[in-house]
């Protein structure tokens, strides 16, 4: 089965989640009209990286977010892997990623399980305790969040789970942006999937973030990267090619996990 999807590499005003409503339905609609048949959001769109002030801006239970999503994919059939969103709920604060189908249905909510401490997320958000897997169109995938991709063990979990393809959302540094191509790379080639990776352009009071949003193949091959301003990544991939590869190098068949 052949899905076009679209990466929206957008910037993110800081702390203003009406404002990036309306940006992200204009990529939506940019995503629908380039015939994408799956849109991916960054990590935090509706807020950014405004820690302080989360408990003033979250989101209570992911819902008016979940609603705005859903309607969306509704509107413009198109599934949409919306990044995540700070979700408030009675003992705190979790950076939450939400997928929807093509019908408006919501099919996931994962909560970032490993919080980075280098930009001081312990301090103002909870750690998720739940895998990332969900399906579309009947097809096993996962969702995970940035900081996520430097445990492979948790990567590899899912794909062990069934995941064909795994999403990765992010807002990922500038400075560290070689890391990011070379551990999204690594990813797809030990588990022979699609790594498809959003991650958000533009900066905040306190960092700046690389953009290079990705398309990778179960080969390790790039179908398409971004640049490090504000554009529609989009590739088409082949979901056989999963299969094609593991038959290839049957890696999972000769793992050896009673000595991991």
């Amino acid at each position: 089965m052949i899905h076009k999807i679209g990466l929206a590499q957008m910037d993110i005003a800081f702390g203003k989640p009406e404002e990036n409503k309306e940006k992200v339905e204009q990529w939506v609609r940019k995503a629908k009209e380039d015939g994408c048949t799956t849109v991916v959001l960054p990590e935090l769109w509706t807020t950014g990286y405004d820690l302080t002030r989360m408990d003033e801006i979250a989101d209570e239970g992911a819902e008016d977010s979940s609603t705005f999503l859903t309607s969306l994919s509704k509107k413009y059939s198109i599934h949409i892997i919306g990044g995540s969103v700070a979700n408030k709920s009675m003992d705190g604060v979790r950076n939450t990623l939400i997928a929807v189908d093509s019908k408006g249905i919501l099919v996931k909510q994962y909560s970032k399980l490993h919080l980075f401490k280098l930009m001081d997320e312990h301090h103002y958000l909870l750690p998720g305790q739940e895998d990332g897997m969900f399906s579309l169109d009947e097809t096993k995938m996962a969702g995970l969040i940035c900081y996520d991709i430097r445990f492979p063990e948790w990567f590899r979990k899912h794909v062990l789970l069934g995941a064909k393809v795994v999403f990765v959302v992010a807002e990922w540094p500038s400075a560290r942006i070689d890391h990011w191509q070379t551990l999204l790379k690594a990813r797809a080639i030990e588990n022979q999937c699609f790594v498809i990776a959003c991650n958000r352009v533009g900066s905040d009071p306190n960092n700046e973030f690389g953009g290079c949003s990705l398309i990778i193949d179960p080969w390790g091959e790039i179908l398409a990267k971004g640049t490090q301003t504000e554009e529609l990544v989009s590739a088409e991939i082949n979901l056989q090619e999963v299969e094609k590869v593991r038959k290839q190098i049957p890696i999972f068949q000769d793992r050896r996990p009673e000595y991991y």
